[in-house]
């Protein structure tokens, strides 16, 4: 297969070193991690500036957030991969769980279910999911989310159960 030099493209990603978030993080309730994120004192991760997430609002049991998809996140048929979709409701969901977490408590997924109701092109504009808590409790929080394009249309929703757990001192990856 042949590719024409003239059509090629290429991007640039930055994104500060996330060690330094998480540092800070054990300490945070979850509502201020995303406080700091929206005043700019913590750095988003480094996932937010590959796949173009912005946090847009996040309140207790909830979170919503932003994506712009562009080319690179093409599958061979045209469309954006349902791998960005699904990571960006897998974002909403854990950080809607988060949102819920006083400082020292973190989350992990226990499972997501994704269902793909539309596909996604980049005529369909920036992207907008929400995600919410439906149920905590002491060992699990149960979320549900919804992408949609900014003018409302429906394209994903998703579910996931996160299993609550206390941080270690040194746990956190470096």
């Amino acid at each position: 297969m042949s590719t024409n030099a003239s059509a090629q493209r290429s991007e640039t990603f930055t994104w500060m070193d996330p060690a330094i978030a998480l540092e800070q993080l054990p300490r945070l309730s979850g509502l201020d991690y995303f406080s700091g994120l929206r005043d700019g004192s913590i750095a988003p991760p480094p996932i937010a500036s590959l796949m173009n997430f912005d946090l847009v609002d996040a309140k207790h049991g909830h979170v919503e957030f932003q994506c712009q998809p562009g080319e690179a996140h093409y599958n061979p048929l045209g469309m954006v991969h349902g791998g960005l979709a699904c990571t960006l409701l897998d974002t909403v969901l854990g950080c809607a769980a988060h949102s819920t977490l006083e400082a020292g408590i973190g989350y992990t997924s226990i499972d997501l279910a994704v269902k793909y109701l539309r596909p996604v092109t980049l005529q369909k504009g920036a992207l907008r999911a929400e995600g919410s808590v439906v149920k905590t409790g002491s060992r699990v929080i149960f979320t549900e989310g919804r992408l949609s394009t900014a003018g409302g249309e429906l394209l994903a929703t998703a579910t996931s159960t996160l299993l609550i757990f206390t941080h270690q001192p040194g746990s956190l990856p470096r």
